[in-house]
């Protein structure tokens, strides 16, 4: 085990030593295995095929390594094959019982990409397959690359390099200048600049200050922070550590959903093996900083996403939004200053500081900067975790990267901003997606998570399925948001089972009103956009229901008898 770090020349030594690891990992004569494995992957069989692989290895003395997945979900399992002389070759998808024809280079026709910057024979680089070519990875480039497991593999690919830089080369008025200039916005969906916030939290001066990192992602259609987590949790850490130094803050955070316990495994190593080498404590490093690190994890409630409620929950208490002013920089944690930042915008930050922010704000649109991770769930050929650079378009998404829909599914739709915005057709396909250009049709970015329906859906129903989310995980803390929204899926269930009425399309417009405006926090103030949004772009569904009495796509359990012979029943 490697003795712990004392010093700014002991950890260069120790890098060294990780690179040249690194590099003689991939220039040795020795066949390299490596399988990718994460939450998806897993229940694909993925961990069956490592096994394979070992049991192969225990023959051939070839190397077998377990990393995560990249990302793209319609190829797992897959297995990364480095055989001496070639380039590593991706292959998927693999059953655990075609791993020793893999193995022995009878499965060519499995060949997906080169992790590489050119061709190997007939088959071409990964950066030319559709699914990553419109990608631009940087918080993403480790993935399925490193042992997320491995602290050693993590800073032989550059790994706390930008963190080094902020303890001994710059000060924190010079750091969070970078992260200004990069005007990289949150990427849990608020999109607030993350530089006005550290130099709000800097300020501040009260202390104990804390850094808080939300990986909380409780929307069911949502994955790109837990991914980050599981394939690169020392990147997330570096930024949250960047982040102290940079505010004054001798304690970090990261709060993490419950359900996600392949990154809380994953990411705890992580804070486990830099506590090891002394990148986090008293005096890193020899620096004369001091910083300590917990990790939190939640209890499943998607309130608990909201700043307020999140702090009150890492607090021991129980999670419920609170009014603001006071913000979190004024009066978070323990009333105390906190910085909180997304996990995604976390994981931005040392790329950010070894290439300068004027570099990230070359990438992307005029107000929204860098990329932005993207998930998608629905009938698409190659579904899966991309990073796009801001303002790509939703045509390319769906087109290039998610491949199209499958074969027999009609598009319809496309839902966005997970269940906080409305869902967008086939003739906003040319929109660019960023903060601001979605939400003049209805849609919005929010923390990138997109659900494409099709013929088979129905509008009525989808929208009853997004309104009940919000209703369940409404925090009961505020009337408008705990009575209103049960109230909308009451007139919503009227109209699914064919009781409604065309008054029932107004009260929905009206109750949605009073719910926007007086709620509390940001989950009611969007609660009721899905709903509107499916009655913004499909109303002839609606008027079939209410006035036809019948369900287009069939989904619905609709009846049309009097209510009273219905309740008869």
């Amino acid at each position: 085990m490697e003795s712990r770090l004392n010093s700014r020349a002991d950890f260069e030594a120790f890098r060294a030593r990780a690179r040249e690891r690194w590099n003689d990992l991939w220039e040795g004569d020795r066949m390299v295995a490596s399988v990718g494995l994460d939450s998806s992957a897993t229940p694909k069989g993925a961990d069956k095929v490592l096994s394979a692989c070992k049991a192969v290895a225990y023959d051939t003395g070839m190397i077998v390594r377990e990393v995560s997945g990249n990302g793209a979900t319609w190829m797992e399992p897959w297995v990364e094959v480095k055989r001496p002389g070639q380039p590593p070759i991706v292959y998927g998808p693999i059953d655990p019982d075609e791993v020793p024809a893999l193995l022995a280079g009878r499965l060519e026709s499995r060949a997906i990409g080169v992790r590489g910057d050119t061709a190997f024979g007939t088959i071409p680089p990964l950066s030319e397959i559709p699914f990553f070519k419109p990608q631009q990875r940087i918080v993403l480039q480790n993935a399925g690359i490193i042992d997320p497991g491995s602290i050693e593999d993590a800073i032989g690919r550059g790994a706390y390099d930008a963190y080094f830089k902020v303890l001994f080369e710059m000060s924190q008025e010079e750091a969070i200048a970078e992260v200004t200039t990069a005007n990289v916005r949150g990427r849990g969906g608020a999109g607030f600049p993350a530089g006005i916030k550290w130099e709000s939290g800097r300020k501040a001066k009260v202390t104990p200050k804390f850094v808080v990192c939300n990986s909380h992602e409780g929307e069911p259609n949502v994955y790109k922070d837990r991914r980050i987590l599981e394939s690169d949790p020392h990147r997330v850490l570096e930024g949250i550590l960047i982040a102290c130094i940079s505010v004054g803050a001798e304690r970090g955070y990261n709060y993490i959903g419950g359900e996600h316990p392949v990154a809380i495994a994953r990411f705890r190593k992580a804070v486990a093996d830099a506590e090891r080498l002394g990148l986090i404590g008293r005096n890193v490093l020899g620096s004369g900083k001091d910083v300590f690190f917990r990790v939190r994890t939640g209890g499943g409630a998607y309130i608990c996403g909201e700043g307020s409620a999140l702090m009150y929950s890492i607090m021991g208490v129980r999670g419920m939004p609170r009014t603001k002013p006071p913000r979190s920089v004024e009066e978070g944690i323990w009333r105390r200053p906190t910085v909180a930042n997304n996990t995604e915008t976390m994981a931005n930050i040392p790329s950010i500081i070894l290439n300068g922010g004027a570099w990230y704000a070359s990438i992307g649109t005029e107000k929204s900067k860098g990329t932005k991770l993207m998930t998608v769930q629905g009938p698409m050929q190659t579904p899966g975790l991309v990073e796009v650079p801001m303002g790509t378009t939703l045509r390319t998404l769906m087109e290039e990267c998610w491949g199209g829909m499958k074969p027999g599914f009609t598009f319809k739709g496309i839902q966005t901003g997970g269940v906080s915005a409305g869902p967008l057709k086939e003739e906003h396909f040319d929109l660019p997606v960023d903060f601001d250009s979605l939400t003049e049709y209805g849609g919005m970015l929010g923390s990138g998570g997109f659900v494409v329906f099709d013929s088979t859906i129905c509008a009525v129903d989808f929208a009853r399925y997004l309104t009940a989310f919000n209703r369940v995980e409404s925090c009961s803390k505020c009337v408008p948001c705990h009575r209103g929204n049960p109230a909308l899926v009451e007139i919503v269930d009227r109209i699914r089972l064919g009781r409604g009425s065309m008054e029932d399309l107004a009260l929905i417009e009206r109750t949605s009103k009073h719910v926007i405006e007086l709620s509390l926090c940001g989950l009611g103030q969007v609660a009721p956009m899905p709903l509107l949004g499916m009655m913004k772009q499909f109303p002839e569904e609606f008027r079939a229901h209410i006035l036809d009495g019948v369900c287009p796509a069939g989904a619905c359990p609709i009846d049309r008898r009097p209510a009273r012979a219905a309740a008869a029943d």
